[in-house]
């Protein structure tokens, strides 16, 4: 999975909050950005950013004067920050839920920034479908499963550990492909084929993964 670091654009352009909107609008056309990051006074600060929408929508549209605003007053603080090793497909939903386009990739300093354009034109959401790659590495750790309960016992702590994966790796698909919980999951099919577990999960020996409820 691409991660936020992948894909970011490195560089970033920092603007105090204090500037004037005049000075930022003058920044962004130097830089040839449309996003700013607020940079902290201090490191128990947070980060803010300011956009061109900021600025058309906040003083553009209402006939207000750059020079005589300042950024702060019309920055978003705090900001939503992304963590650089964050799955693209997460920074997609993060962008989704909150309905934000872009936002800076913060690890003890800014490293970068992540955009909708970054994730559109960098991602690899067309040569590797998250869902699809998931379904994949589904199958596999099932039938990984079923070999070590073969191989180890349905009581074995590795029978219990492989499974815990499968279920892992089954929510995670669910989630992402916003699919409708299955009647069965693929560890309560497994019971079924097997009915002796049943009484190992009566005894608590294979309780400890999220199957086993």
């Amino acid at each position: 999975m691409l991660k936020a670091s992948d894909i970011m654009t490195q560089e970033v352009v920092l603007v105090s909050g204090s500037a004037t909107v005049a000075e930022a609008i003058k920044l962004m056309r130097l830089k040839g950005v449309r996003t700013l990051i607020v940079d902290i006074r201090s490191t128990e600060d947070a980060y803010g950013i300011v956009t061109q929408t900021d600025i058309v929508y906040k003083v553009v549209a209402y006939g207000k004067d750059p020079a005589a605003m300042r950024v702060y007053e019309i920055m978003t603080k705090p900001c939503i920050s992304v963590n650089p090793d964050l799955g693209v497909e997460y920074v997609a939903r993060l962008f989704a839920n909150t309905g934000i386009r872009i936002a800076p990739v913060i690890r003890e300093g800014v490293l970068g920034t992540i955009s909708l354009t970054d994730i559109l034109n960098k991602g690899d959401f067309l040569e590797k479908p998250k869902v699809v790659v998931a379904r994949k590495e589904l199958s596999r750790a099932i039938e990984e499963a079923k070999s070590t309960c073969a191989g180890t016992g349905i009581a074995s702590k590795e029978c219990a550990a492989a499974w815990a994966l499968v279920e892992d790796i089954e929510a995670e698909m669910i989630y992402q492909s916003g699919a409708e919980v299955p009647d069965k999951t693929a560890f309560q099919i497994y019971c079924d084929e097997h009915p002796k577990i049943f009484q190992v999960l009566g005894t608590g020996q294979l309780v400890g993964n999220g199957a086993a409820r």
